[in-house]
């Protein structure tokens, strides 16, 4: 057993040597960048399918993607700096390294929704079928970028031994991040110490697919544009609340000290569900108009 060493003890199962980072000409490329790469790329596959199978122009997507991944990750890393700046306001220069993670999936999506309304904005077209068609796209990023975070050795929750539960070494973990309880089930294997916690990185990918096959299935039945959209953060918001309650890296609100994810993520549910009931309700005065 060493530092490289992740178990998952009730299902018998042990990865050795896994790294955070891959060498390539002597130049280190992380994992955590590499897998968020790739989730991106295969999100913007599935997007340009949908265009594609719409009707849409796939170019527009193209332009629409590219540039919302940059604000997008801009806006990730601001919304965890802002969260996080008693680790960031006596070295300003560590804001930019994101190479050792700290990237928010909300301030992602929150910098993602703003740059698409003023993409619409820009070239005139409905703002919720640009949504309803890059939203399955983001889930493909999130269902793999959330690797990233094993790779890392982050983003973990308290003590289980639940059939998903995971060893991480000790010293290969952030430790403002342990906790007591986590302590009181201490192991040690090999001369080494393990802590076995929930692994919300896990929890919140394999929601996210669930969340992404509903959205394909939806797609094909959809009853107005937006209802997607609408879908997935009303979905998304649903499990992150749960996901967050686990948590031990939680951004806190300063003085009420409320998790910010689980915060926004009740603003995300309510103001979605209003919205599909005032959708659904115009839906259905439509509907009533042409039959008279």
């Amino acid at each position: 057993m060493n530092e490289s060493t992740i178990l998952f003890p009730n299902l018998n199962l042990i990865l050795t040597n896994v790294g955070k980072s891959i060498s390539i000409g002597g130049f280190e490329i992380a994992y955590y960048g590499m897998v968020i790469a790739l989730g991106m790329a295969l999100g913007i596959m599935l997007i340009l399918h949908i265009a594609r199978k719409s009707g849409q122009n796939e170019d527009t997507y193209v332009d629409l993607t590219l540039i919302t991944i940059v604000f997008a990750i801009i806006g990730a890393r601001i919304y965890y700096v802002v969260f996080s700046w008693q680790d960031y306001k006596d070295d300003w220069l560590q804001i930019f390294n994101i190479r050792g993670g700290g990237l928010a999936i909300y301030g992602g999506v929150i910098a993602g929704l703003v740059t698409i309304l003023v993409f619409a904005k820009v070239k005139k077209m409905n703002v919720y079928l640009l949504l309803d068609t890059v939203c399955p796209g983001l889930a493909v990023g999130q269902i793999l970028g959330r690797w990233g975070n094993f790779f890392n050795r982050e983003a973990f929750g308290d003590y289980s031994n639940g059939l998903l539960a995971m060893d991480l070494p000790r010293d290969a973990v952030r430790q403002g991040e342990i906790t007591g309880q986590m302590l009181e089930h201490l192991k040690v294997i090999d001369g080494m110490e393990f802590i076995q916690v929930h692994p919300t990185f896990l929890y919140e990918s394999l929601w996210n697919l669930m969340l992404l096959i509903g959205l394909l299935y939806l797609w094909k039945h959809r009853k107005y544009h937006g209802q997607i959209v609408f879908t997935y953060l009303a979905g998304y918001g649903l499990g992150r609340i749960w996901i967050e309650s686990l948590r031990t890296d939680q951004l806190l609100l300063p003085v009420i000290q409320i998790p910010v994810s689980q915060v926004v993520a009740g603003i995300m549910i309510l103001v979605s569900v209003i919205l599909m009931i005032k959708k659904s309700r115009g839906q259905g005065e439509s509907a009533e108009e042409k039959k008279g």
